[in-house]
């Protein structure tokens, strides 16, 4: 795992929002951002956030791990 994935998740789960993150926050693409979510989301076995219409949160796996890397 590595440790950039990790803060791409935050952004995103503070953000709530992929592209907002990528743009406002990380300064990259969108579609690389998502990639690089979904490959931590392989890495761990879990899905760490709900895609939908309106924007992206975190589901409960996702709460854990940001509660526990957000400080």
């Amino acid at each position: 795992m590595e440790l950039r994935h990790l803060r791409y998740f935050i952004a995103v789960a503070d953000a709530g929002s992929l592209t907002v993150a990528a743009e406002q926050k990380l300064h990259t693409s969108q579609p690389s951002l998502s990639r690089q979510i979904r490959d931590l989301e392989r890495e761990v076995g879990v899905q760490l956030v709900n895609r939908g219409a309106h924007g992206v949160e975190a589901d409960v796996s996702g709460q854990g791990v940001f509660s526990t890397m957000h400080v």
